[in-house]
């Protein structure tokens, strides 16, 4: 019997290849939504839906539900036009965590279509380690510029290119692994 990972993880490989990430928004909290919603659908009752209750990880209090929707409106508006300003909403989004569970696998798919659509560029995600990863999403809050200059050593102009994009699910999801955090 396969988990909800495992499923998951097929769903957002088939994505590359299918025709609904055409109709997908790109770089908006509804183009989020809908990456959740096709990588978590029927699993979750809450996919693509934003949450309604508050929520931590590592002793990290993501942004209060009474404030998410505001605070999702002014990520939407958040410039997009520069590497450093697509990092800088990426992490926002973050700050924000607006699903119950699944956003760093569905954020890391809305980063790419962000980055390929604004500047044809994405990250090769298994050039990433984990821990430099996720040490650096921690403090990103904070201060973004080690995040950003870690996204920065893997891009690739290899927009189209599958592997590259398979490669990238197949760490994307190692990244959520609790392994880290034990």
């Amino acid at each position: 019997m396969q988990n909800i990972d495992e499923i998951s993880k097929e769903r957002a490989i088939k994505l590359f290849d299918s025709q609904e990430i055409k109709g997908f928004e790109i770089g908006t909290t509804k183009g989020l939504q809908q990456i959740h919603e096709y990588l978590f659908g029927g699993f979750y009752d809450f996919a693509g839906q934003i949450r309604t209750k508050d929520i931590s990880k590592g002793g990290f209090r993501f942004a209060s539900c009474l404030y998410l929707e505001e605070s999702l409106a002014k990520i939407g508006e958040m410039p997009e036009s520069t590497f450093e300003e697509i990092v800088t909403k990426y992490v926002e989004m973050n700050i924000a965590h607006p699903f119950m569970e699944g956003n760093g696998r569905s954020m890391r798919l809305w980063l790419d279509l962000i980055l390929k659509k604004n500047i044809k560029q994405c990250i090769d995600w298994s050039k990433i380690d984990k821990a430099s990863y996720l040490n650096a999403m921690q403090r990103s809050p904070v201060n973004d510029l080690e995040i950003r200059e870690l996204l920065r050593t893997a891009l690739t102009d290899k927009i189209n290119d599958r592997e590259v994009f398979m490669k990238g699910v197949e760490q994307s999801y190692y990244y959520e692994e609790d392994d880290f955090y034990k």
